[in-house]
């Protein structure tokens, strides 16, 4: 009988301590601490967006060398950027 109370103990101690962070934190659901313990919202899984060199892209220019640059010309059968 002891046995049978302890292991009920122990898995309602256990689930007790298996509750989520965000609650531990008192920042509300869909949110968590940072390091400053600020409250701030989740975030989905981020996507790396990744540019294409030497494409135009409106409203920014050309990607090439992690830059944008408005203009390219022909130079010895290659692309300049400037």
């Amino acid at each position: 009988m002891r046995a049978l109370a302890s292991i009920g103990l122990a898995s309602v101690i256990a689930l007790a301590a298996a509750t989520p962070a965000q609650a531990r934190d008192n920042c509300g659901r869909g949110f968590h601490r940072n390091h400053w313990g600020h409250c701030v919202p989740n975030r989905g899984h981020h996507t790396q967006v990744t540019f294409v060199v030497g494409r135009y892209y409106p409203g920014h220019g050309y990607w090439y060398g992690n830059r944008w640059y408005h203009h390219r010309y022909r130079h010895h059968h290659t692309w300049r950027y400037r």
